[in-house]
């Protein structure tokens, strides 16, 4: 009696690969998206002393009610939204963990998610889990902006839910007033949920603005929003996401949670409330040093050669490689730590057609002057050798 075939494994992310061979390298790492720098030292030394006043045990599972309250009266100061501390904020372990759990518990088989392609990696993959179907919606190189007919043109009756990242990775395409108004419009005429993924939703330069979808007329009840605080804090590795929005949606979400983490780093959870305590000055200057390092790495890799695309928002820019005579990012990215020694990231692996050749290579400049300086200059001399 013949039992059922294997399981299908999960490969191992580009992220992992790419890691490694920086180590095998000693490799620059502008691929993955973490800064090398710790983040405020108030928000460290407030998670260290939580640490010594022993809140090392489970935290609730929506989270302590004190960083409830921050992220609530965060999306009030900054969006005038009101979400419910009680009822409509969890805390997650990282937005990966929300997009997962809100994927799970909002998408059923057979259900389609409409994304804007190219997208973060978990995505296609949350939603597979959850027996949905991911429809692409591409941006297209070399302005990455959405076309909204072909956005309306991929809703169908079997469509569930849209799921939209603005600040886009990693494009770093800031969505406009406009382009959100057709999404809300969309999203009411078709009677579709929304989940918004807006971890950099403090990384916009240049005069571009950050406006969440669950603040447009008749979006509220429809849409659930992920944030994050590592990005914002520069403390990726502790792992403090959460979801917000009307309370039917999040406790769908928070049910599915119980059976994943559960909860998490309750000292850091702390150490959050104190970075969401950070006065309008903060998130100015912060903005600020990463428009400095963003202008460093476009004005680099420009000179270099790259086809470079001055990205509006996040700390990643997406450059062509055709001017190498280059047309597959994958083997670019793979033979780079060895020739140049930097890493950087093939923008196909953001696609859900991720084994097809692009010319496209995403770098990081998330990481300190120096850092970035040297990756430049490594890259000069590599590839202009």
């Amino acid at each position: 009696m013949n039992g059922p075939g294997p399981a299908r494994r999960p490969q191992t992310t580009i992220f992992t690969r790419m890691s490694a061979l920086a180590q095998r390298h000693g490799a620059v790492n502008l691929g993955q998206g973490f800064p090398d720098e710790s983040g405020p030292s108030r928000v460290i030394e407030a998670a260290a002393e939580a640490m010594r006043q022993g809140h090392n045990q489970y935290p609730p599972l929506a989270g302590i009610p004190r960083l409830r309250e921050a992220i609530a009266a965060h999306q009030r100061h900054w969006y005038g939204l009101e979400p419910d501390p009680d009822g409509g904020v969890t805390v997650t372990a990282g937005a990966t963990e929300a997009i997962a759990a809100a994927m799970l518990a909002l998408v059923e088989p057979g259900d389609e998610v409409v994304a804007f392609e190219p997208f973060y990696d978990s995505y296609k993959a949350c939603v597979e889990m959850a027996g949905g179907v991911l429809v692409p919606v591409r941006l297209e190189a070399p302005n990455y902006r959405p076309d909204l007919d072909r956005l309306r043109a991929a809703v169908t009756d079997r469509t569930r839910l849209l799921l939209v990242n603005t600040p886009h990775n990693p494009t770093g395409t800031v969505l406009t007033r406009g382009e959100l108004e057709a999404v809300a419009a969309l999203a009411i005429e078709r009677d579709l949920l929304v989940v918004t993924d807006e971890v950099y939703e403090h990384l916009v330069f240049d005069g571009h603005e950050h406006l969440p979808l669950a603040g447009f007329d008749g979006m509220w009840d429809r849409t659930l929003t992920i944030g994050s605080a590592g990005k914002t804090f520069s403390v990726t590795g502790w792992k403090i996401g959460w979801a917000s929005g009307p309370a039917a949606l999040v406790e769908r979400v928070q049910a599915v949670k119980q059976y994943l983490s559960f909860a998490s780093g309750t000292p850091f959870q702390h150490g959050v409330v104190e970075a969401l305590a950070s006065d309008d000055a903060y998130y100015r200057e912060f903005a600020a040093d990463y428009r400095r390092r963003r202008d460093l790495m476009v004005a680099g890799l420009a000179d270099i050669g790259f086809t470079v695309r001055e990205p509006e928002g996040t700390y990643f820019v997406t450059c062509g490689i055709e001017p190498f005579g280059a047309e597959d990012g994958l083997e670019f990215c793979l033979d780079l730590p060895e020739r140049c020694g930097v890493v950087a990231i093939p923008t196909q692996v953001f696609y859900a057609d991720g084994a097809v050749a692009r010319p496209e290579v995403r770098f990081t400049f998330c990481k300190p002057v120096p850092v970035l300086e040297e990756g430049l200059a490594r890259l000069r001399a590599g590839m202009r050798g």
